[in-house]
């Protein structure tokens, strides 16, 4: 089975049990934290590694997570080391985030500048997504710079990109300019 198959389903499954104990935020928020902490790279080895034992990850698990998060993500935690799924840990939390997106309603939308946007700009273009009808409800925008996209914008969601930055625009000029649709027709004497 894939593990982008095995982080559907069990992610799945974490969100009906929260759900059904009317839990959602806390565990969206243990959810956030785990996959912030999953960036971390020692972090990542040690789940993914085959040499360390169930044991020794279940107790570094305990002893970083117990008392922080609810009962109910530290049962879940140790259920998936008991059916040793702890290497797809990363990808069952991103999933359980996208899922969590899904039902609220969240559309994520990164917006790649060449300058820092302001909050009024960030607002605008919350605004604008939202009377396209392109996006969910709800926006989360995330923003990022990038100085060499020289100017404009590049804005991807739901698996769409909007590429108005002035790089593109110079790159497609220089496409234009090296395919030379025109022929010398001068003959010399």
């Amino acid at each position: 089975m894939s593990v982008i198959r095995i982080a559907s389903r069990y992610a799945k499954s974490l969100i009906d049990l929260s759900v059904e104990q009317n839990k959602l935020e806390r565990i969206k928020s243990d959810m956030e934290s785990f996959e912030s902490i999953t960036k971390n790279r020692d972090f990542y080895l040690m789940l993914k590694s085959p040499i360390i034992p169930p044991g020794k990850k279940k107790s570094i698990l305990k002893e970083i997570f117990e008392g922080k998060f609810d009962e109910l993500t530290m049962a879940f935690l140790n259920i998936l080391l008991v059916k040793h799924r702890e290497p797809q840990l990363p990808e069952i939390a991103r999933e359980f985030m996208a899922q969590y997106k899904q039902i609220k309603h969240i559309s994520t939308v990164h917006v790649l500048t060449a300058e820092p946007l302001s909050d009024a700009s960030i607002e605008s273009i919350r605004k604008q997504l939202l009377q396209s009808k392109a996006t969910d409800d709800n926006v989360e925008i995330i923003t990022e710079v990038d100085p060499e996209i020289i100017g404009g914008i590049i804005l991807e969601f739901d698996g769409n990109r909007y590429d108005a930055s002035v790089k593109s625009k110079l790159d497609e000029l220089k496409k234009d300019f090296s395919e030379n649709l025109y022929v010398s027709k001068i003959i010399a004497s």
